[in-house]
Parts: C-alpha cells; structure tokens; sequence
C-alpha cells in the first residue's frame, strides 16, 4: 500500500530552521506531484508548496515565499522542505502529499492529492 513518512519536525524559536523530509519507499515516485500542507489547530489544512514529478516547477504558498524550499530526489524517493526564518504562525502539523501526474500543474487543494502522509509537528516560539 502507498503510504508517506514525514520526519524531522520539531520546536524551534523563531527566526530558527527546520528540514522536513517525507519518504515514498512504495510510490512510483517519479511520477507523482508531491507537495507539503499543514494545519494548525482549529484551523483547515492548508497548502505550503508543491514541486512537479521532475523538480523543475514548484509553487508555494504567498506567507513562505522566500523561506521555504521545496526539492525533491527521485533517485531517493524523497522530497523536503527547507524551512528558514521560522514564525511562530508557521506552527502546524506538516503533511506531505503525492498526486500521480506527469504535468507541470501544481493543485493547491487538498482534495486533488491522494496520497498522504502521518504529519510531522513543527512548533515554533516566539
């Protein structure tokens, strides 16, 4: 069964870095979208970013535009995020997720991927 595992979230303080990675042992990587959502307590989930199946395209949410990176590693069949000059309102459980595809659009709504991962927590204090 497909299934993805986040790793490497954590409490930081703000202005902190943190590296999340997430890892498709069972997908046919190359094929798939993969992005990063996150949700916050009390509040939906949300898109962070996204990447294309060959890591050339990417797309990311306006609020960590600058601060986030997200790549990706066929070979290793992982993707990360790259987190820098960390806030307190990026505080959320981190989700990534694949969506089979071979097209360079990157959908920023949770109901087009189908593939998910556990979450990774990731606190940030001020």
């Amino acid at each position: 069964q497909e299934h993805l595992v986040e790793s490497g979230g954590g409490l930081v303080q703000a202005g902190d870095s943190l590296r999340l990675s997430c890892a498709a042992p069972e997908l046919e990587f190359s094929a798939y979208i993969m992005a990063w959502f996150r949700q916050a307590p009390g509040k939906e989930r949300e898109f962070v970013a996204a990447i294309d199946w060959s890591g050339d395209s990417s797309k990311y949410r306006d609020s960590v535009k600058g601060r986030f990176t997200i790549s990706r590693d066929n070979a290793k069949n992982t993707v990360t995020l790259q987190m820098n000059s960390l806030k307190p309102e990026d505080t959320a459980d981190y989700y990534c997720a694949a969506r089979r595809s071979y097209t360079d659009y990157l959908p920023t709504s949770r109901k087009e991927y189908n593939v998910w991962g556990q979450g990774t927590q990731v606190t940030v204090s001020s």
